[in-house]
């Protein structure tokens, strides 16, 4: 049996499938499987007539009057011969215990499905409806209506007889009754009735819209949302009404209640049922279409569409066109819409046919995901709902999703892609690599391949990289530089890459790869070999990290060739491996660079390289003149003879003069910066430096015959020499350019240092007078004298025990203290 209901479940889902609409791209919000097992052997023989849902089972009629109960799968539990025409409805009450049932025939049965309770009535007209109380297990509650020509409530009363009363009449046959919790709803041919069962009052009534319509083809379709909400189907008309309390003050002589119409909207055909589904409405629709071969009208598939009630009008949400059996032959009355309610599940009742409609689930919207190919949402939504969801495998998903992009091509979003799907599963990695293998796009996944945690066989990365190498030599470095080296076997890639060098000795792509292949290999001497052929800048970092300083003992001149700076301080930072002297001795046939490595030794320790000072002065004399001054007079060591000689030989005036001076022979020095450079402001910078009244008395005996130089003299001279003493040796007649300027700033400069002398001469006195003053406040004050205090001469306490007798005491500034007989000669200190 349950094979069978699969087999039916596959077929309607295929049929549904196919009334789709290909270029759909609206997600469905319901799925649909057949009622089989039991089911599908009933309507071999028999047709469906109604059926009533209950949470824990299904009732279903027929139209050869028998009442079949079934389990949720279909399955028959429990058979009803209740009579041989047509059952026109079946009454469950809540707690699915009592069964009320109505036929063709006009027979009306409520009984007990676990109890020997009953009731039998026949009548002389066919009865429609029947509906139990919802609390008929209770013993208050033994309520039920029934439905025909008129409108009858049945009440268990004393010696369990059943009373009936008639509620209404007069408007045709009753057609539907629902009934909820205290309201009774029904429908007649002109309209719905709403009766409140605690005040026995009928509470509204709504008129039927389209009264062209014959109410036996075209029954009114009712159900409650909840206690307080009716919903109403008729024709092409639906009505949501809402029953409220009316307020004291309007009662008069109307009911305490009334209705009020909240939704009201238009269908595009005619209702054929209706359920609620949280805030919006489940309709389902007979539909009549022209044939396009007989161009007659003929009955379609019904319909069952999703809505969002609006004021006026309503949304659709979904629709959907169900194959049923039989539906070319069948009529708007002939399909009912019952539901479960809390679970969300709608039965679609047809002559042969049952249709279950439930919410689809995360695994159904994975379905329709993957069937319109949006892998990446449903590999989404997988990962969102993985704790849900049964059907499906996130893997399986995400292994889909890399076929589909390799098949439309996209090979760098399918190999990124990889990393988060395969994640740690290391079969899979490789299986994934054989397949962009075989397809020609290692490449494309050479980016993504995991290179810790986890690793993959050494035969996967070797493959990878001999595809580089043979196409593209760029691709190959970057990834020889980005994955560790043990990765791969080194030595099968090292020899590779040697053979490709045979065809292309020169490539330095390959070289430098190469080079760091012989790295990871730990063949530092070959690496730094290539490093420096190719002036790599990496030929550094590889001596420091790996201590190669052995062996570049012979490559310095290399080295400083490469990057003189950065060598320098590569010799200079390790010269406990490479000495200054082997360094000087490997440079001795390129002293450009030789001065260059001795500057640098000098800059940082004046005395280290003091050996090679003298050297150092004919280095700097020809590659580095602006720094032979500094040098020499930073140095302690360098021959100040040899030097001068030097500086005397290339005419280096500037050099020569601070030799001379430095020699002791600052005459000859002053005498050069006058001759040779002609600049008198050297020249008195040069005497204030040596501040020798003998150079002044020089400089003024040169400058005496030269206007200019008397000019230069006058502005400095003031404060250094008595300018009287040029100013007299001046010869009359001579003209001295700025002579006005240079005499009144002689009087300026003295006048400023009589204000000076004056200035601190006030200074001085106002600062001794107030530290006398301060002297004399402090002298003044008084000195504690206690019992600690001794005397300074006789070591005893100052003060006598007994202070009743006199006593003097003497107190010096310093705070020395003397009994006044202990002080060697009395007459010396004051009272």
């Amino acid at each position: 049996m349950a094979e069978a209901g699969e087999k039916e479940t596959r077929s309607y889902e295929e049929s549904t499938d196919e009334s789709e609409e290909d270029e759909s791209e609206e997600e469905p919000k319901l799925k649909y499987e057949r009622l089989s097992n039991g089911v599908t052997e009933i309507l071999q023989k028999d047709a469906a007539s109604c059926m009533t849902v209950h949470e824990k089972f299904l009732a279903l009629g027929t139209h050869y009057g028998k009442v079949y109960l079934l389990d949720v799968q279909g399955n028959i539990t429990q058979k009803f011969d209740v009579s041989p025409v047509k059952i026109n409805q079946i009454s469950l009450d809540e707690s699915g215990e009592h069964m009320g049932v109505c036929s063709e025939d006009g027979k009306v049965q409520v009984f007990g499905l676990y109890s020997a309770e009953e009731f039998h009535e026949t009548f002389d007209c066919p009865i429609k409806i029947v509906a139990v109380h919802p609390q008929f297990v209770r013993s208050h509650f033994k309520q039920f209506v029934t439905g025909g020509k008129k409108l009858l409530l049945y009440e268990r009363g004393w010696m369990n007889r059943w009373k009936p009363s008639v509620l209404h009449e007069g408007e045709g046959n009753i057609r539907n009754i629902k009934w909820r919790g205290h309201l009774i709803a029904w429908a007649n041919n002109m309209g719905v009735k709403i009766l409140d069962m605690i005040s026995k009052q009928r509470i509204t009534n709504v008129p039927r819209d389209d009264i062209s319509l014959r109410p036996d083809m075209y029954p009114c379709s009712l159900c409650w949302k909840d206690n307080l909400t009716l919903i109403i189907g008729w024709g092409n008309s639906v009505k949501i009404c809402s029953v409220k309390e009316r307020h004291a003050s309007e009662m008069r002589d109307l009911p305490n209640r009334y209705v009020e119409i909240v939704f009201q909207f238009d269908t595009e055909f005619y209702v054929s049922g209706l359920a609620p589904l949280c805030d919006q409405l489940v309709i389902l629709s007979y539909v009549k279409e022209i044939s396009e071969k007989t161009e007659v009208e003929c009955c379609a598939r019904p319909r069952l569409d999703i809505v969002q009630p609006l004021p006026e009008s309503c949304e659709e949400i979904s629709s959907d066109a169900l194959t049923v059996r039989g539906f070319q032959e069948n009529e708007c009355r002939d399909y009912h819409l019952e539901y479960s309610e809390g679970e969300s599940l709608f039965y679609i009742i047809s002559p042969r046919d049952v249709v279950v409609a439930k919410e689809r689930d995360q695994d159904d919207h994975i379905d329709w995901l993957l069937e319109k190919k949006k892998y990446e949402e449903a590999l989404m939504a997988a990962e969102i709902s993985q704790k849900t969801i049964k059907k499906h495998k996130i893997l399986d998903i995400g292994l889909a999703y890399i076929n589909h992009l390799m098949e439309k091509g996209e090979y760098d979003l399918a190999a990124r892609k990889c990393q988060k799907i395969l994640g740690k599963n290391t079969e899979l990695w490789e299986f994934e690599v054989y397949k962009f293998k075989e397809i020609g796009q290692l490449k494309a996944i050479s980016r993504y391949l995991p290179r810790r945690d986890p690793v993959l066989k050494p035969l996967i990365y070797e493959m990878v990289l001999h595809e580089f190498l043979e196409s593209d030599y760029e691709g190959f470095a970057t990834l020889i530089k980005e994955w560790p080296g043990d990765l791969y076997n080194n030595t099968i890639i090292v020899q590779a890459v040697v053979d490709h060098l045979k065809k292309d000795p020169q490539n330095r792509t390959l070289l430098r790869t190469l080079a760091e292949l012989y790295t990871y290999d730990q063949r530092y001497g070959r690496a730094l070999e290539i490093y420096l052929t190719l002036r790599h800048k990496d030929v550094f970092q590889l001596i420091h990290k790996h201590n190669l300083f052995s062996s570049i003992r012979d490559k310095i001149v290399l080295l400083m060739d490469f990057d003189s700076e950065k060598a320098v301080d590569m010799l200079l930072d390790n010269e406990d491996k490479i000495s200054i002297d082997r360094v000087v001795e490997e440079l001795e046939n390129r002293p450009e660079l030789q001065h260059v490595y001795l500057h640098k030794l000098f800059k940082r320790d004046h005395h280290k390289g003091q050996r090679y000072h003298e050297k150092q002065i004919n280095l700097y004399a020809e590659y580095d003149r602006p720094n032979l001054l500094p040098f020499l007079r930073d140095s302690t060591h360098c021959p100040l003879e040899k030097a001068l000689e030097i500086c005397q030989q290339r005419n280096f005036v500037e050099e020569t003069v601070y030799l001379l001076s430095r020699m002791g022979n600052s005459r000859s020095a002053l005498k050069m910066i006058m001759e040779e450079l002609q600049d008198v402001d050297k020249a008195i910078e040069f005497a204030k430096e040596q501040d020798d009244g003998e150079l002044w008395e020089d400089l003024i005996l040169y400058s005496i015959d030269k206007p200019p130089f008397i000019t230069g003299l006058l502005n400095n001279i003031g404060t250094h020499v008595d300018p009287i003493l040029l100013i007299h040796r001046i010869k009359e007649g001579m003209e001295i350019p700025n002579l006005r300027d240079s005499l009144v700033k002689i009087l300026q400069d003295y006048n400023l240092q009589i204000l000076l002398r004056e200035g601190c001469k006030k200074i001085l006195v106002a600062d001794s007078l107030s530290l006398l003053k301060k002297m004399h406040r402090t002298q003044m004050k008084g000195v504690l004298v206690d019992e600690e205090n001794i005397c300074e001469s006789c070591l005893s306490p100052i003060l006598p025990s007994d202070a009743s007798k006199s006593f003097s005491v003497v107190v010096f500034h310093c705070r020395h203290m003397f009994h006044r007989e202990c002080l060697p000669v009395s007459n010396t200190v004051r009272n």
